[in-house]
């Protein structure tokens, strides 16, 4: 007798404005590339483009406006309740502009990655491919990390590389960069869902051991 297959990992993608990330993992989803599937798509802002590509997806949606809350305490409260209220159990941030405060970090500790577009630690936060180019970089990327309380310093699951090339413009950069998000990203979450990678006392294992680096292409 054939065992039954494992359920599909379900998974709260948080996102502030296209949402491309959060289409690629879903179409690694639905063809079946990765034993996932997105059970909410929730945005801060409800301009997010990303918003009408999820319900064009048919996801469920939930607009957290961070404006709308008197502190980020409450912003973050409701953010969690409407997390857990759709049964995640991996919050994906993909695009997602708002800085987590440590407690949020906590609460989900293991259970929470980010992908963020340099190699990191190089360029936390913002303008990543503006300083790459000013500093003359000869390569950039994207790394995907779990997400604890200090900004983009979780420990580092996957990296791509991307050459910077002559002539290269922060928007040539990132389209370039975009295309590799689109592959590693889904990759991670793939290896998530099929129980290869876990957070073992905040250290991510994966297949069993120890990962000290990163897995890199490029």
């Amino acid at each position: 007798m054939n065992a039954a297959p494992a359920p599909a990992l379900s998974v709260a993608v948080l996102i502030s404005g296209r949402g491309s990330n959060m289409a690629a993992i879903a179409a690694a989803c639905g063809n079946g590339q990765i034993n996932a599937r997105i059970v909410r798509v929730i945005a801060d802002r409800a301009t997010a483009g990303g918003i009408e590509l999820a319900r064009q997806l048919g996801i469920e949606v939930s607009v957290v406006p961070a404006r709308q809350y008197a502190d980020h305490a409450a912003f973050e409260a409701a953010l969690r309740a409407a997390i857990d209220a759709s049964g995640a159990r991996l919050v994906v941030l993909a695009g997602f502009m708002r800085i987590l405060s440590p407690e949020f970090a906590r609460h989900y500790a293991g259970r929470m990655v980010n992908i963020h577009p340099s190699l990191l630690p190089k360029y936390p936060g913002l303008h990543t491919h503006e300083r790459a180019l000013a500093a003359q970089e000869h390569e950039h990327g994207a790394s995907v990390h779990f997400v604890t309380g200090e900004l983009d310093a979780g420990p580092l699951l996957r990296q791509a590389r991307v050459p910077v090339l002559p002539g290269d413009t922060p928007a040539s950069l990132s389209a370039r960069v975009q295309v590799q998000e689109h592959i590693i990203y889904p990759e991670v979450v793939g290896w998530i869902a099929a129980g290869r990678l876990k957070a073992v006392d905040g250290l991510p294992w994966l297949d069993g051991r120890a990962l000290w680096q990163p897995v890199v292409t490029g």
